[in-house]
């Protein structure tokens, strides 16, 4: 009855947000069925069921990434919703479980979803090119593909219950304040040296005469073969580059308003500094997948036969799920920044100067990502043969 009251006060973006839950874990349990399919088309695979099931694991974290900022934002994008149930008496705990259970209704309906329309294909409608991937003409067991959708609702909904802040950041707690806008020197440090070891590693690999040490390891997707040394260098940097996103970010904000800034340069700048620490973990999601999907995409061009559909659609549901949790997120700290824009404007602001200084923001992450991203792609590239 609460879910049911709750979706009648849905707004536009909640809408949204709750439909592209239910297509991303629709779109997960198809993958989960296919590989149960298989395996019941093939028994004696071993091996290569293991590995099918393994290729529904990154769309499954896209969907409990998603999830858990779509989680976290909540409280910030209806204050009067959180605001009303700690009005009620309900605890942290108590709103974690709300707001979970959000996301693992929507999760179970795409689910069930996917569920009915593998059984009607099962049920001698689908054609010879589907047979293996439905494992038509094989008894379907009853607790596997119940056992297998399971597992979207369940990872989706304790991504969200632990995304979601603690009380005293929930709208009508104590206070609103949050952690400062510097980076530890752990906090850089770590992915700084993650960064340099795998740099250091993939230099080693593509040294003259290095393709003839140790066995190559065959990559999914087409991808051809590396080595040990380029894989789990290219690995550690690509980890390294991500988590070093948020303080880029922070120093490029600061850059902006060093010196005597303009008042466009100082809005900038300060902005791009406060919102560097929620804005770095999705942008580097991003960032990363993105540069995955180039690196193959350039990899299928240049050798020809080369390209897999089922690693395509997931590519397209990881960046889907990343893009979205982008926006949230962005919309996230829209709503929080809503009290500062309107003092300035009360003070008399000019529009066209906010104008500006998002669009000077825009650029600033736009280029530091690049530099990321492009460092990611290129490295993953120089390590495929």
């Amino acid at each position: 009855m609460f879910y049911l009251r709750l979706a009648r006060g849905y707004r536009v973006p909640d809408l949204g947000r709750w439909l592209l839950t239910v297509l991303a874990a629709a779109v997960v349990s198809a993958f989960l069925l296919r590989s149960l399919g298989r395996a019941m088309s093939d028994p004696l695979g071993g091996e290569d069921a293991l590995v099918r099931l393994l290729w529904c694991l990154p769309p499954l974290a896209a969907v409990a990434w998603f999830a858990a900022v779509a989680a976290r934002a909540v409280p910030a994008q209806r204050p009067e919703r959180i605001t009303g149930l700690r009005a009620a008496g309900a605890g942290s705990g108590r709103i974690r479980t709300l707001i979970a259970g959000e996301v693992v209704l929507a999760c179970t309906l795409g689910s069930v979803l996917t569920l009915l329309v593998f059984l009607v294909l099962r049920n001698d409608i689908a054609g010879p090119a589907l047979a293996r991937d439905l494992g038509m003409g094989v008894p379907l067991p009853t607790v596997a593909p119940v056992a297998l959708l399971a597992l979207v609702p369940l990872t989706a909904g304790i991504a969200a219950a632990c995304a979601v802040p603690p009380t005293e950041y929930l709208p009508g707690g104590r206070t609103r304040t949050r952690g400062g806008t510097g980076f530890g020197a752990l906090r850089v440090a770590l992915p700084v040296g993650l960064a340099v070891i795998g740099l250091a590693l993939e230099l080693i690999a593509l040294r003259p005469g290095a393709a003839a040490d140790g066995r190559p390891i065959h990559l999914p997707a087409g991808l051809g073969s590396t080595s040990t040394a380029a894989l789990g260098g290219w690995s550690a940097s690509a980890v390294g580059l991500a988590l070093l996103t948020g303080p880029l970010l922070s120093w490029t904000g600061r850059l902006l308003a060093l010196g005597r800034p303009t008042p466009l340069r100082l809005l900038a700048g300060r902005g791009l500094t406060a919102q560097a620490r929620r804005l770095g973990p999705p942008l580097a999601v991003l960032t990363l997948a993105l540069a995955l999907v180039l690196t193959t995409i350039r990899y299928w061009i240049g050798t020809p036969d080369s390209a897999d559909a089922l690693p395509a659609v997931e590519a397209c549901l990881v960046l889907g799920c990343a893009a979205a949790a982008v926006v949230t997120r962005l919309a996230e700290v829209r709503t929080d920044r809503r009290d500062v824009t309107d003092v300035l404007l009360r003070l008399g602001t000019s529009p066209r100067l906010l104008f500006g200084a998002v669009a000077l923001r825009t650029l600033a992450v736009g280029t530091t990502l690049l530099v990321t991203g492009g460092a990611t792609a290129a490295l993953a590239a120089a390590g495929l043969r």
